[in-house]
């Protein structure tokens, strides 16, 4: 039997950990010197481009989007690692593929939504962490859009 699948509202009974968070009033604005090569290497050259706001390349619904601290390894092989911050989308439109923040048996978690033939469930991207099969509700409260690593 499949599971419902509900957008959980910070109005709900049970705070979620979006409710809680407040969104920054200023803007992030860097210049942008241009690019870089990943794969081989390119003859340096370093001129100004343009700024750029973090804001306008990672947010598209400024009153919607949230950052999360990440606790744990369960969505290691999707590159989230322990100490990185996710913004996250209040959406009512999460898909099976997606990266959710979820409450299942009233505790939140960070995982994939996927679908099987059964319903929907939710998967770790980490091959220790076992399948989430809800035994009630499923209730998403965001979408993962954009994850955020300090390198030192």
């Amino acid at each position: 039997m499949p599971c419902g699948i509900s957008l959980a509202h910070a109005a709900a009974a049970r705070p979620t950990p979006l409710s809680r968070l407040s969104q920054s009033a200023v803007p992030l604005a860097t210049r942008l010197l241009g690019t870089v090569e990943a794969g081989f290497p390119s003859p340096a050259e370093e001129e100004l481009c343009d700024t750029l706001s973090l804001d306008d390349y990672l947010v598209s619904n400024r009153e919607a989007t949230y950052l999360l601290g990440v606790k744990g390894d369960s969505m290691l092989d999707a590159g989230i690692l322990e100490g990185d911050m996710v913004l996250v989308e209040r959406t009512s439109e999460a898909k099976a593929g997606d990266i959710v923040i979820a409450e299942v048996d009233r505790e939140w978690t960070m995982k994939y939504l996927r679908k099987g033939p059964d319903g929907y469930y939710l998967q770790a991207a980490n091959p220790k962490y076992p399948i989430i099969v809800p035994s009630g509700g499923l209730n998403i409260a965001a979408v993962v859009t954009s994850v955020i690593r300090k390198i030192r």
